[in-house]
């Protein structure tokens, strides 16, 4: 299988996967997707994402001990993100950089990503993001993309400390208090507020002031990333009250468009 020069001057090896194409409509990756394995054990990871015919991919795999491994050159279209979205843009795969951290997700314990690997995935981003101009608030996890089929990183991975050092969007989460809260078959206009801030952040949302079930998927897949405390579906003061704060630090040309639905 042919070789090819590592991007990242930190990719301490390269094992090549020919699961990968070109980035349609010439676009350029400004964004970069995390995700962890969910696999077991590490060669069963790699290999699921370097064979041929699995029909997955990552550019980049970060084992437990800080090692990176690249798979496909970052110019490439690996494949990821599977059926996902972001701020209107439904073909992931062509816009992003594919991260893959080993861990063995929520199927099998979920144990907590080690300082060494938190550490590499940061100075990784961080190199993208210079080489690429990617801007903060563009490094996302898989569930933010796919909030109905996926939980990773999920809960445990730190974005406090990747934001610390640059890399992510990130505003203290509010603390969790007693209140109202708006749940599972609600319909009021205060739940399509809710829907069109989720919206405006880049989530794909319907802005029609009930409270279904893909509303309650994309409000877990936020609670993962921005309010781990409690992940429960439930958009209760605290994760209101992040979510806003994460739009009012958030760059006004940044912003997804949303329109109500009809």
């Amino acid at each position: 299988m042919k070789t090819f020069t590592p991007d990242s001057s930190i990719a301490s090896d390269v094992i090549p996967s020919p699961n990968h194409g070109d980035r349609n409509n010439g676009r350029v990756a400004d964004m970069i997707l995390l995700h962890y394995t969910g696999m077991p054990d590490v060669e069963g990871a790699i290999a699921q994402l370097c064979t041929p015919g699995t029909d997955v991919s990552a550019h980049y795999i970060v084992l437990e001990d800080g090692r990176i491994v690249q798979s496909v050159p970052e110019a490439k279209r690996a494949w990821h993100a599977g059926v996902s979205s972001w701020a209107g843009e439904d073909d992931i795969n062509s816009c992003s950089i594919g991260v893959e951290i080993i861990n063995r997700g929520h199927d099998w314990g979920y144990p907590d990503f080690p300082s060494r690997q938190i550490a590499a995935v940061i100075a990784l981003c961080r190199g993208i993001m210079l080489r690429r101009k990617i801007a903060a608030h563009r490094v996302l996890a898989h569930s933010d993309v796919a909030p109905a089929r996926k939980k990773d990183p999920g809960e445990k991975f730190p974005w406090h400390l990747l934001a610390n050092s640059g890399v992510g969007h990130w505003v203290q989460p509010a603390p969790i208090v007693r209140g109202e809260t708006l749940k599972l078959g609600l319909i009021s206009d205060d739940v399509a507020n809710m829907q069109a801030a989720l919206a405006k952040y880049g989530y794909n949302v319907p802005i029609h002031g009930k409270f279904d079930g893909p509303t309650m998927e994309v409000v877990t897949a936020f609670q993962r990333h921005f309010r781990p405390a409690r992940v429960d579906g439930i958009a209760d003061h605290s994760t209101m009250s992040t979510l806003h704060a994460l739009l009012a630090s958030l760059p006004a040309d940044a912003m997804t468009t949303v329109t109500a639905a009809k």
